[in-house]
């Protein structure tokens, strides 16, 4: 589907039901706290482009997606979801139902999504293609525990499958095998999902974007800084670390360019472009990287439709390579209704 420059599109932004935003900010007391920030931040964006927007909320009923689309006949669906039916690794099912109607969308494909949805996988595949992982363990759900001895202490213990650090806390650094089965076992009744443990990277935390289909580019590399974590504490991303404004500003939270040499900042363009196609990934997503003391780069996760909130990680970088926001939710919906599913 072309689009003349400046043509009003029909979008439908696919959205949680209870994440549907309000109309205006009118008695909210602090937009940053409430977990609908990006469902509002991109309707309002949309809408001041000139854009007729419709937030449509989807739980378990693929019905609503095809009423919409019916009612409304939209050029494109901007897809926020990152679940359906409460569970993570449904949503690429969503979007293969669009691919079998025919609606164009936004964000990655159904492929893409299946091989990063499981971090597991997603580290077999890009191991095979020498980049360098973590070594790992799998630990099934409702499977007994076995320590792991071919991996070094600390490990990592983390949710296969859930993204926003679901799950992850302090805790989740465990150094023997007696806290690698609790947190295993936490990750199993709380997550209600299988577990990863991974080899603990020390080192920088650096995330990188990467957006388009088949000509890629790669926005400036950016770091999370934590500057008054107590002493001793890992620099993890936890649930709290990503959710919770009044601890990101007592742990003096920072997200920034990142201060590398030049020939780093092109290795990590370099290397995210390398990544997303090996993984068959399109729209846009963010790489999650441990850069060691002696100039080693680990793939810690690779995040499809990342967060796209106004003055967060992807959209900050975008901006600092020219991009702005407005300008990067159009990109997004422009490269959903170039992508072809058949080629």
């Amino acid at each position: 589907m072309r689009r003349k420059p400046g043509k009003k599109l029909r979008v439908i932004v696919l959205m949680h039901e209870d994440l549907i935003p309000p109309e205006t900010l009118d008695g909210v007391e602090n937009k940053e706290k409430e977990e609908w920030r990006t469902e509002y931040d991109v309707v309002s964006t949309l809408r001041r482009m000139g854009h007729e927007v419709r937030p449509i909320g989807v739980r378990s009923e693929l019905g609503v997606i095809r009423e919409a689309i019916e009612e409304h006949q939209p050029h494109v669906a901007f897809n926020l979801l990152e679940e359906f039916d409460g569970y993570p690794g449904f949503d690429q099912h969503v979007v293969s139902y669009l691919e079998l109607i025919k609606q164009k969308y936004t964000g990655c494909n159904p492929r893409g999504l299946t091989l990063t949805r499981d971090k597991a996988l997603t580290n077999k595949i890009l191991a095979y293609h020498r980049i360098h992982v973590p070594h790992f363990s799998f630990f099934a759900i409702n499977r007994r525990v076995r320590s792991p001895r071919r991996l070094k202490y600390p490990l990592f213990v983390k949710s296969v499958s859930d993204e926003g650090s679901l799950g992850i806390a302090q805790a989740s650094l465990v150094r023997d095998d007696e806290k690698l089965r609790e947190r295993v076992e936490f990750i199993h009744r709380q997550n209600q999902t299988h577990a990863i443990a991974e080899e603990y990277i020390e080192g920088r935390e650096i995330y990188v974007g990467v957006i388009g289909n088949q000509k890629l580019q790669a926005y400036t590399p950016w770091e999370m800084i934590m500057t008054n974590l107590p002493e001793g504490a890992p620099n993890i991303a936890t649930g709290k670390v990503k959710w919770d404004v009044a601890y990101q500003k007592k742990i003096g939270l920072e997200t920034r360019e990142a201060k590398l040499e030049a020939p780093l900042v092109k290795e990590f363009g370099r290397l995210s472009k390398r990544i997303y196609r090996i993984l068959g990934l399109s729209g846009y997503a963010r790489i999650d990287y441990r850069l060691t003391a002696d100039g080693r780069i680990y793939v810690l996760e690779v995040n499809p439709n990342p967060q796209i909130a106004h003055h967060e990680d992807f959209a900050d970088s975008a901006e600092h390579c020219g991009v702005k926001y407005d300008g990067l939710l159009q990109k997004i919906m422009t490269l959903g209704m170039s992508y072809d599913p058949m080629r």
